[in-house]
């Protein structure tokens, strides 16, 4: 038997053929990374630099001369209160967060686990809201929300988005596969539905809470249509609509708005990394086949 034909000649091969899809494997990781980097580099470097350095013809890597001051002008501005908006949105999305992961996951633990007549009807109904058109359902909540009085008000930007079928359906899909034993033996301890939801289900599925609460975190922060027609007095602007009046037909000031905007994903970055370990490990619990 040749050397290259025997077992341990077999095992280098596979070992070198290993080696090698490892390497590849991390070189498109670390390719994927760097595409992934380049944006928050480019708002950094603007962030840090003045007009004429961002507009001018010669590329430059880095700011000829950092300037740190640009880190106070957004709140130095007179025309935005960019304080107000920041907290703004820390509210709607902290509470948004919060509402539709408490609403959401009582509907999905309700379809997955309470059985009732019309169950699969309403979860349905549940799956048909994702095919309607977001364009068609906006007029006449903002008729109802203004008729209501909630325009300009933390009511107004935060209740009409507490519910979410999508959110629903994985809830929903997540708690099929949860392990009916547990609520059993609740059940024999005396417990009803929200007993076992409330002492068993929850403590024991916050994995999943917190990537859906990362979802729903960073949507909230990122929503703009909605609060800038719910928010007309610039007191009750979130960070997004602040960051879209400082582009007028008049002037743009480059360097403040990619300072602004770098601060404004600050609770993005750091929200993602407080939580990322949990992320993929709460999605891959919804029980979605392919």
């Amino acid at each position: 038997m040749s050397a290259t034909n025997s077992p341990v000649g077999k095992q280098r091969r596979v070992k070198r053929g290993s080696g090698l899809g490892n390497t590849g494997l991390y070189v498109a990781v670390g390719i994927a990374a760097l595409l992934f980097l380049i944006p928050f580099y480019l708002i950094v470097r603007n962030a840090l630099m003045e007009d004429q350095e961002i507009t001018g013809e010669n590329w430059k890597w880095l700011p000829t001369d950092i300037r740190w001051g640009n880190i106070t002008e957004p709140f130095d501005d007179v025309t935005v209160d960019f304080a107000r908006s920041l907290w703004n949105s820390t509210v709607v999305a902290v509470l948004m967060t919060a509402g539709t992961l408490l609403v959401c996951s009582l509907a999905g633990y309700g379809l997955a686990r309470i059985p009732y007549r019309h169950a699969n009807k309403i979860f349905y109904a549940v799956l048909a809201t994702l095919m309607v058109p977001t364009a068609v359902t906006f007029v006449p909540s903002f008729v109802l929300v203004s008729s209501l009085g909630w325009v300009d008000t933390y009511r107004g930007l935060i209740i009409p988005g507490l519910f979410s079928g999508f959110t629903c359906f994985l809830f929903r899909q997540y708690f099929l596969g949860f392990p009916k034993e547990l609520e059993e033996a609740a059940r024999m301890d005396g417990l009803n539905h929200w007993g076992a939801y409330w002492r068993i289900v929850v403590p024991n599925s916050l994995n999943f809470f917190a990537a859906m609460a990362t979802i729903t975190f960073i949507n909230g922060w990122n929503a703009f249509l909605w609060p800038l027609v719910i928010g007309q007095d610039p007191n009750a602007w979130t960070v997004q609509v602040a960051l879209s009046s400082y582009m007028t037909n008049q002037t743009v000031n480059y360097h403040l708005i990619f300072m602004a905007t770098a601060i404004s994903i600050l609770p993005l970055v750091f929200v993602f990394l407080l939580l990322q370990r949990w992320l993929v490990q709460g999605v891959a619990q919804t029980g979605i086949k392919g």
